[in-house]
């Protein structure tokens, strides 16, 4: 093979491997392609859980909810048009796994863990979309 078909081999390879590492470089995932962009309200479950909102404009927010701009490499475990499965990482900023069911294109449930800021979390939540982004 030719040395310009050995690099290009190369740059799928590793463009495969990487997941996605921005936006541009995110496979579409079929368990986000039914999900309302607009005001989102992640309640949490568990003792001294918080509810939060977030302005969601691409529903792969609702992936990486500890390491919110942060830039990770992610990995598709799994896709459907129901679930997805997620792991990611952030480098020095630390890693996580989320898994996503899609209820409805308003009603998701997140379960994600993993280490942010050099400690352990989980995060369990019903995220609903409530409206328009303010």
């Amino acid at each position: 093979m030719g040395q310009a078909v050995l690099r290009s081999l190369a740059a799928a390879v590793a463009m495969t491997a990487a997941g996605w590492a921005g936006a541009a470089d995110t496979p579409k995932l079929l368990a986000l392609q039914s999900l309302e962009p607009g005001e989102w309200e992640l309640r949490g479950r568990g003792d001294g859980a918080e509810t939060r909102k977030l302005c969601v404009s691409d529903p792969r927010q609702l992936l990486q909810i500890r390491h919110a701009g942060t830039s990770c490499r992610s990995f598709v475990v799994s896709d459907d048009s129901h679930a997805a499965v997620v792991t990611y990482d952030c480098a020095a900023a630390g890693n996580g796994r989320t898994d996503l069911r899609v209820e409805t294109a308003r009603l998701v449930q997140i379960n994600a863990q993993g280490v942010a800021d050099g400690a352990p979390f989980v995060f369990i939540a019903e995220g609903r979309r409530i409206g328009a982004c303010r």
